[in-house]
């Protein structure tokens, strides 16, 4: 099976935050990596989304052109993932030439096929400043909610896909005037209406795999009707929409992103001189499996708009899994750069590393329900969690193996483990493992390796090797023995979600082939079986794996949220 990864494309207008990483991108690399180690052919595909209304807005106000200002984005968001290690085969942008080919070819075909079409559409206009107000050039109180900050295009409180018409007390992002009208513009339309019976159709077979969240929230919109949207904007950014009466319109940015993820796909397999085809190989293959990891803000357009753009015009398959989740927040109140509500990323990575915080994050990623980041929660789940199950239980099993068995312990004592009904839980263990990460439980996950290293914790204590050396050398070294296993499993079972960890208690047992750690993975212990079958040794002394985070620190850090 091969797996075409997507994760939502972030748009090119201001930093990643710890909600977006927990909400998206960090289960999708897990994701990702978990299906590599299997031996599946695995593809991650992103890239900046770079057009819209925020982007011109935020570009004028910082005296850039919209290209050098997205430019500036990509590359801070590409490294920022980076310092994460939030891998991509592909991290493209919209505003390419070889994207903007792309989405004119599905205009052409959505057109052709009749479900685009022109309309004339009621509009804001502002009576100050003359300009027309699409998306978020306008915000006025939400007509569902009643949130008072909602944009033209979406309600950042209750989702609602926005008609701008309908807000309540309208307001200028120009120039702040509440004088507006409405007026008459031709636009052209996506006419989901016409593709309702066969939208739902395909849906009714995906859905039993999706999460109910999802489910309910698609059903609500689609059950009964599909609503046709406006998906040309009178703006001068954008991708030009390829039709002579609509001289001067653009694409909408929400019609134009999601093809992001087929135009990288295609550019990625150019750029690295493949052979296989973008659409037959991967797109349009049935023996590939879609999965779109994404928030719940853009669920309407990973449920609904795309995958009837992609099975109206029959350019590609549709998405096999919505991996979309809940919202991260912090401290109980939503991100807001604008607002002073967040923390930077960056900084946060620069003092604390990649292992603590992808560990966090993870335990924060909103399957089901928002979860909320905050600092002590940062600091009990490392000091508690991360440091005594895993980093101490390794630094004293491997401290006592490398002072006491400096020429190694005999093979006898490794291959009794693989005799003991300890194994044949642990082989039980892996197995349920695999089948928790495979349906896309990235959290749980992560509890099931916490709950081995629980086991191993327990196995170790409650044999006390430094009372038995003391007696009898056999058993202490037997001890060792399992214990030694006991760190190299969970050390090839963490290498999705915490590579550098990983990579460090596997260091001890000296530098070996990638087989071994993909087979100890996937559950097969042969390989694992031969390399413990000779006297193993510790290649190194070994030191602590995992830093607790300071009590003082996390105070200070605290305070510094309540001044914001």
């Amino acid at each position: 099976m091969k797996h075409l990864v997507t994760s939502a494309l972030p748009y090119a207008n201001g930093p990643i935050h710890f909600g977006h990483i927990a909400g998206v991108y960090l289960p999708a690399d897990i994701y990702c990596r978990h299906r590599k180690l299997q031996g599946h052919e695995v593809m991650h595909i992103s890239g900046s989304d770079e057009h819209g209304v925020a982007i011109m807005q935020n570009a004028q106000k910082a005296k850039k052109s919209y290209q050098d200002y997205v430019n500036k984005w990509n590359k801070t968001h590409k490294e920022l993932f980076d310092k994460y290690e939030i891998t991509f085969d592909y991290f493209g942008q919209t505003s390419a030439d070889y994207h903007k080919e792309e989405v004119v070819d599905w205009f052409k075909v959505l057109h052709e096929k009749g479900f685009i079409e022109k309309r004339a559409q009621d509009q804001l206009q502002c009576q100050s400043c003359s300009n027309y107000l699409p998306d978020r050039y306008v915000e006025g109180e939400c007509y569902e909610c009643g949130y008072e900050e909602a944009r033209g295009d979406e309600c950042p409180s209750c989702g609602t896909w926005i008609d701008a018409v309908k807000l309540k007390n309208p307001v200028c992002k120009f120039c702040s005037s509440k004088d507006i009208e409405v007026k008459s513009v031709d636009q052209w339309y996506l006419v989901l209406s016409k593709f309702h019976k066969e939208y739902r159709q395909w849906f009714e077979g995906e859905k039993d795999a999706w999460r109910k969240t999802v489910v309910s929230f698609v059903d609500s919109l689609t059950k009964e009707e599909m609503v046709d949207r406006a998906i040309t904007r009178d703006l001068d950014w954008g991708i030009d929409v390829p039709l002579t009466e609509a001289l001067g319109k653009k694409l909408y940015v929400w019609f134009d992103a999601p093809i992001g993820y087929v135009s990288n796909t295609k550019q990625f397999l150019k750029e690295t001189g493949s052979d296989q085809d973008y659409m037959k190989d991967w797109w349009q293959n049935d023996e590939v499996n879609i999965t779109n990891f994404i928030g719940k803000d853009n669920i309407i357009f990973h449920a609904i708009i795309f995958p009837m753009m992609s099975l109206a015009s029959g350019k590609t398959n549709a998405v096999n899994y919505l991996a979309a989740n809940q919202y991260v927040n912090l401290e109980g109140k939503q991100f807001s750069k604008s607002k002073g509500w967040y923390i930077d990323a960056e900084k946060a990575i620069n003092e604390f590393g990649p292992d603590g915080l992808r560990y966090y994050l993870t335990t924060l990623i909103p399957e089901t329900n928002d979860s909320s980041y905050t600092w002590s929660g940062f600091e009990a789940k490392i000091n508690n969690e991360l440091a005594n199950n895993i980093g101490n239980f390794v630094n004293r099993c491997l401290t006592f193996f490398y002072k006491n068995w400096t020429d190694g312990i005999e093979s006898k004592h490794f291959e009794s483990f693989f005799n003991s009904e300890a194994f044949s839980d642990l082989q039980k263990h892996v197995s349920e493992y695999h089948e928790i990460l495979d349906k896309v439980q990235i959290k749980k996950g992560l509890e099931h390796i916490m709950a081995l290293g629980q086991v191993a914790n327990t196995y170790f204590s409650d044999r006390a090797p430094w009372a038995q050396i003391k007696e009898d050398t056999e058993a202490a070294a037997e001890t060792i023995a399992h214990s030694a296993i006991y760190t190299f499993v969970l050390g090839c079972l963490l290498k999705p979600y915490l590579p550098s960890l990983s990579s460090k208690m596997l260091g001890y047992f000296g530098e070996q082939e990638e087989s071994l750690y993909a087979k100890t993975y996937q559950g097969d212990f042969s390989e694992l079986k031969n390399f413990f079958s000779t006297t193993t040794s510790i290649v190194k002394k070994p030191k602590g794996l995992v830093k607790k985070v300071e009590a003082d620190r996390i105070k200070e850090l605290t305070e510094e949220l309540k001044t914001k």
